[in-house]
């Protein structure tokens, strides 16, 4: 058995290691969601902390982990006797790969002996398999949707429910849930992300003499574990020793009415949605109380519990940063215990006072308004419901990008540069500023034709494990969704040859029958983007960042992956390889400069390329090509005759595809919709793309027959 890192020979990564303590003290937290880059110790530290976590009795034989002292009444392998003698263990650490099945998570029915024998033969799964331990998921955020719903349901309710075809298994599934991931990589949805109690940011350090120790112990222990597990054996001791008073401490810790305030004009202030950041927050600050040896919860307990468990509730869209304000927490925080005193001196309970207070003149007279109250209301202990300094539309420089006196003329006959013949260095020259991105909006759908297999997910159909049953058949190895009706018509006609004696269905393996289903694929969305300086007028490029960062919100809603590619100047540029981050695809769009030719037919070249790759990688991901250009081409000999072939070429390779027709004003040369033609692809103008508009009906990509 290999020996684990130790947790307290981790270096630096406090906010890890106390996030993790926290939940080890009271597991009904919620778990940790530890984001962060690639190789900073996240996958190390949850390891290392199985082993600081008290022995378990068990009772013997027991596949589910039954307390010898309050066994599950509803235990598969029950009853069990109370107060059996039990068998000490160690805590488990259980890890959920990402490409795990349904079943292997819950656990799995044998539904052949279910209906021959009538009999419930289950097989557990890895929810019971941690059940009073650690259950570590690493990369979360690229497990199924329908997955990380099932954990984090039982998670909640201390149970997990297995129900196949009228058959039904509970057990009990209480754990420590910890879940890591790398941003780039994607992220995951704002409902998944409030089921998570705390989350916690990792980075590398970045100073000098912390990474120098962190490789010298490293080696330390690569070159002799035991050895250097030994080294730190008093320090882990310790460790554990506390932790187990921590826990013993717990009942006995105090929320006060004052911190309790404190942790709902805070979620208030932040406007986080629901209620259960505040109970999380109240859990949070008892543990860290108890961490410390104390008996009453203090203002930087409230202060710690905040920044652990709202970060990740603050989110309104995909494109938002998680974080937290820690000026406006503090104003907050003061104003709320300001707020608790002036009560307490009143001999009044605050818990009683209008929440927020509606006016300065409440039962305690002038002297409670005025300039002594915080603020023209008087309200010292309401926060202010926003803080333009913390407000999401810093992002949103749109009067200097709708009136910079140096922008260019935005012509759309002639492109700044292109005819010179200067090279690169006129190019650069000719390249404007990013401009601004319109508001998102809802866009119309588009779908890719025809019946996929990929990845579940929300944008085209698919035969998918999840979704309405279209059918049955045979199932190929395993049984993974029994169709029940099709399975008893394929037994009935041979129930006299079997000898059935009226005790039950006699059922073989060969009548097992599998529901087919249909639900809904997630696709690779690759954007072609033409950034030339016939794009380059400011207004029109910000109205077509907004249409594409309205797709990208799309795509994302929709579980897709996405990738960019874009062209300008001399040639075309993956500005994003295909990824499941997208508000990486976000970022990248933001910083889009425009200027120079138009290389059309590099585009969708280069596009071409990509989805040849991306084929060969994940085939059964269906494309989605999205080109958003006027249709122009220039540069080089023949560009539209080029930019032609190229998209034959695209057409040829069987990818559904759309053209977003940028042009604009009262000529229209109708070059893009010449492009789609070639595409075989459905022309949508920008009007066109918004849900709300009379033509934007929604109807498939459909390609030329």
């Amino acid at each position: 058995m290999s020996i684990p890192y130790p947790f307290s020979a981790i270096v630096g990564q406090e906010d890890l290691r106390l996030g993790l303590l926290l939940n080890a003290i009271n597991p009904s937290v919620g778990g940790i969601l530890v984001r962060g880059e690639k190789g900073t110790a996240k996958t190390t530290t949850v390891r290392a902390l199985a082993s600081l976590l008290p022995d378990l009795a068990v009772v013997p034989g027991c596949r589910f982990s039954c307390a010898p002292a309050a066994p599950d009444p509803d235990c598969p392998d029950g009853p069990h006797p109370v107060d059996e003698a039990g068998v000490q263990r160690p805590a488990r650490l259980v890890e959920l790969p990402v490409g795990a099945s349904e079943d292997r998570l819950v656990g799995a029915l044998d539904i052949e002996r279910a209906l021959a024998e009538g009999v419930k033969a289950f097989e557990p799964g890895l929810l019971a398999d941690a059940h009073r331990g650690i259950l570590y998921v690493d990369e979360v955020n690229l497990l199924h949707d329908h997955l990380v719903d099932v954990l984090l349901d039982a998670a909640a309710t201390g149970a997990s429910y297995v129900e196949r075809e009228g058959v039904s298994v509970r057990h009990a599934a209480r754990f420590l849930l910890v879940g890591t991931m790398n941003p780039e990589e994607g992220e995951l949805r704002p409902q998944l992300l409030d089921r998570f109690g705390l989350t916690v940011e990792v980075t590398a350090s970045r100073e000098t003499d912390q990474r120098v120790e962190v490789v010298r112990r490293r080696l330390a222990y690569d070159a002799d574990p035991a050895r250097f597990a030994a080294r730190w054996a008093a320090d882990e001791q310790e460790m554990r020793e506390r932790i187990s008073a921590a826990r013993e401490l717990l009942p006995s810790v105090v929320l006060g009415d004052a911190a309790l305030r404190q942790i709902a004009a805070t979620c208030a202030a932040f406007e986080v949605d629901g209620m259960r950041a505040d109970i999380v927050m109240a859990r949070t600050a008892t543990a860290l109380a108890a961490w410390a040896g104390r008996t009453e919860v203090t203002d930087p307990d409230v202060r710690q519990a905040a920044l652990l468990a709202l970060p990740h509730r603050r989110r309104r869209n995909p494109f938002d940063a998680p974080g937290l304000d820690e000026e406006k927490l503090d104003e907050t925080l003061e104003r709320a215990r300001q707020e608790a005193e002036r009560a307490e001196a009143e001999g009044r309970d605050p818990q009683d006072e209008p929440e927020p207070d509606p006016d300065p003149d409440p039962d305690g007279g002038p002297e409670d308004g005025g300039p002594d109250g915080g603020g023209p209301d008087g309200g010292g202990g309401v926060p202010p419901q926003r803080d333009p300094g913390v407000d999401p539309a810093a992002g949103s420089p749109a009067p200097d990008g709708g009136s910079d006196p140096a922008a260019p003329n935005p012509g759309t006959g002639t492109e700044p540069g292109a005819d010179t013949g200067a090279g690169s260095a006129l190019a650069a020259a000719s390249e404007q500023p990013p401009s601004a991105a319109g508001e998102p909006y809802k866009t119309r759908t588009l779908t890719v034709p025809g019946l996929g297999e990929g990845a579940a997910g929300r944008r085209s159909r698919a035969r998918t494990a999840h979704g309405r049953t279209t059918g049955a058949e045979q199932p190929r190895g395993r049984l993974a969704a029994l169709h029940l009706t099709a399975t008893v018509r394929a037994a009935a006609p041979h129930q006299r040859a079997r000898g059935r004696d009226g005790r039950g269905l006699v059922v073989r393996r060969e009548d097992l029958r599998q529901a087919v289903r249909e639900g809904r694929e997630g696709n690779l969305v690759l954007f072609v983007v033409d950034a030339s300086g016939s794009m380059a007028a400011r207004r029109r490029m910000g109205a077509v960042k907004g249409a594409v960062l309205s797709l990208l919100l799309d795509a994302y809603q929709r579980r897709d992956k996405v990738g960019l590619v874009t062209f300008r100047g001399a040639g075309a540029e993956l500005a994003l390889p295909p990824t499941s981050s997208v508000d990486a695809g976000a970022a990248r769009l933001e910083k889009l400069p425009t200027g120079g030719r138009t290389p059309l037919a590099a585009g969708l070249l280069r596009a071409h390329e990509v989805l040849r790759v991306e084929r060969l990688r994940d085939p059964s991901r269906r494309p989605l090509l999205v080109v958003v250009t006027d249709g122009r081409a220039t540069g080089g000999p023949e560009p539209l005759p080029r930019a032609a072939r190229a998209a034959r070429l695209l057409a040829a390779s069987g990818a559904a595809s759309v053209v977003v027709d940028c042009e604009a004003g009262p000529v229209r040369l109708g070059l893009a919709g010449a492009l789609a033609r070639e595409l075989g692809a459905t022309a949508v103008t920008l009007q066109e793309l918004r849900a709300d508009t009379v033509s934007a009906l929604v109807k498939d990509v459909r390609r030329a027959a």
